[in-house]
């Protein structure tokens, strides 16, 4: 076609008929171009490459003082964004910048950068090998939420992998980064996998290194578990976070594989912790069967397992008070009042604490964290409520009175029979349903029994509550027995005066 602009669309027409065979003529009709348009294109005088531009399509905003205060800054301060130095420019010189100048600057500085900025820190890929080595990490659900019946679960997860072939092991934590979670995990991880690499590695956990030496140095527990289980033990160097890209980055696809599951599944509340680990074993099972290949391979190349597990908690002292009460990491336990005036030793794991005297396990109390520097209690009213029934009295004016109470039913139970008794039933009555919990097993149902005769403006008398909780047996089992003869004194006396006489 004459005196029409020739499209990039029609070259690459004619260009594709004359790679198939055709000739100028057929090629530049196909196109509707003109046969000297179709001779100029062969011989490159027309092609679709954009000729480079080497002039300005408008005024430069920046001539004024790029070279005069913009260069000297990024010079000296190579870390100036370039909002920074534009809002420094509009301060100085408000009549000459304005927001549309903007993103002029960012494109200006950026070549800058590519010809005259500072060299960038490379990353060397590493090459994995078999069996060579392990990575243990812990983190935090920041935006996913979990909940154990409906109470929120704050807890944190401990991951452990293998470089190589990629097999992972997940266990829920619910305090901090401690030795007792960083061993239980790891150990867990050891028996579950079947073996243990050459080397393990951590970030700087404060549990496995002291941190304020100089040197590298290595808590006597993790030192001593390294040794039981042959491994050798690293960390990657302070602030270098892609050092531990291994784990770093499994993290991220475990937490979006867990918010997939948690939007399949319909709820983020669970009925028990078990049930919680089981649905995250569920979950990294499916990513281990993703590597089953590689993670059979790497499995025959770790070390054995020794013939026992050691160590995967702290130890402490601990003396019981008058009250049955003991204080660990700030956090006030009661403990059964048999234990009272006893020095015990505390096994201090992730979840619970081992109470022994000597060499016997006496008790076991789920663990409970303190938040910061805040003091906590675990209060648990079987412990007490033997000496608490004795006097009852006592339950008024407790600093545990409402610790005491085991959850809202029986916070309610107590509000409402404080307002509508006089105070030496309230305490009698609050106490004596506290006893029939515990000795009857029956702590919520009873609650809510109540509970419901409250709602009605009625209190449940304690007889009905005993009747309507108590494994009494209806009737007591009939025995029979079968009375001597009484004839049988006569014969033994008889004997006993013929062995006189005859003495």
């Amino acid at each position: 076609m004459s005196g029409g602009k020739i499209t990039d669309q029609q070259i690459r027409i004619y260009m594709n008929e004359r790679k198939l065979g055709k000739t100028q003529t057929q090629a530049a009709a196909k196109a509707n171009l003109s046969e000297r348009s179709g001779r100029r294109i062969d011989k490159g005088i027309i092609s679709t490459s954009p000729n480079e531009r080497h002039w300005r399509t408008r005024e430069d905003p920046l001539e004024a003082h790029w070279q005069s205060i913009v260069c000297p800054l990024l010079e000296t301060n190579p870390a100036l964004t370039p909002i920074t130095i534009h809002e420094h420019l509009c301060d100085n010189y408000p009549d000459q910048y304005e927001t549309s100048s903007l993103r002029t600057l960012q494109r200006r500085i950026k070549q800058w950068r590519l010809v005259h900025g500072p060299e960038k820190e490379v990353i060397f890929r590493q090459e994995k090998i078999i069996g060579e080595m392990g990575i243990s990490d812990f983190t935090l659900l920041k935006d996913i939420v979990i909940s154990i019946r409906g109470e929120l679960f704050d807890h944190r997860l401990y991951q452990y992998r293998l470089v190589y072939s990629g097999w992972r092991f997940v266990k829920v934590i619910h305090g901090g980064e401690s030795f007792a979670a960083l061993s239980a995990g790891l150990q867990d991880a050891f028996w579950r996998c079947g073996g243990v690499p050459k080397e393990h590695r951590t970030d700087s956990l404060s549990a496995a290194y002291n941190n304020h030496s100089e040197k590298t140095q290595f808590t006597a527990q993790y030192e001593s578990l390294s040794r039981h289980y042959g491994f050798k033990p690293t960390r990657n160097n302070p602030g270098v976070s892609h050092e531990n890209g291994a784990i770093e980055s499994p993290h991220a696809h475990l937490k979006q594989r867990m918010r997939q599951a948690i939007l399949l599944r319909g709820s983020h509340d669970f009925e028990s912790l078990d049930d919680y680990q089981s649905f995250l074993n569920q979950i990294v099972a499916k990513l281990n069967r993703q590597h089953k290949t590689r993670i059979n391979e790497e499995r025959k190349q770790l070390k054995g397992l020794p013939r026992y597990r050691t160590h995967d908690y702290s130890e402490l002292a601990v003396a019981v008070t008058s009250s049955g009460t003991i204080t660990v990491k700030r956090v006030l336990y009661t403990v059964p009042s048999r234990l009272i005036g006893s020095h015990l030793r505390v096994h201090l794991y992730d979840d619970k604490l081992a109470l022994y005297a000597g060499h016997e396990l006496v008790a076991e109390l789920p663990r409970l964290y303190a938040k910061g520097m805040l003091r906590s209690r675990r209060v648990d009213y079987r412990h007490v409520i033997d000496s608490l029934a004795k006097k009852p009295q006592a339950f008024r004016y407790s600093l545990l009175r409402d610790d005491l109470l085991p959850g809202a039913d029986y916070q309610t139970i107590w509000q409402y029979v404080d307002q509508h008794l006089d105070s030496k039933k309230a305490c009698k009555y609050i106490v004596s349903v506290l006893s029939l919990a515990a000795s009857e097993d029956c702590e919520s149902e009873l609650g809510r029994f109540i509970c419901q005769g409250i709602a009605k403006q009625q209190i449940p008398s304690l007889n009905s509550c005993r009747e309507h909780f108590s494994h009494v047996p209806d009737q007591y089992p009939i025995t029979h027995t079968q009375q001597h003869s009484i004839n049988g004194y006569d014969d033994v006396i008889s004997c006993q005066e013929q062995e006189v006489n005859h003495g």
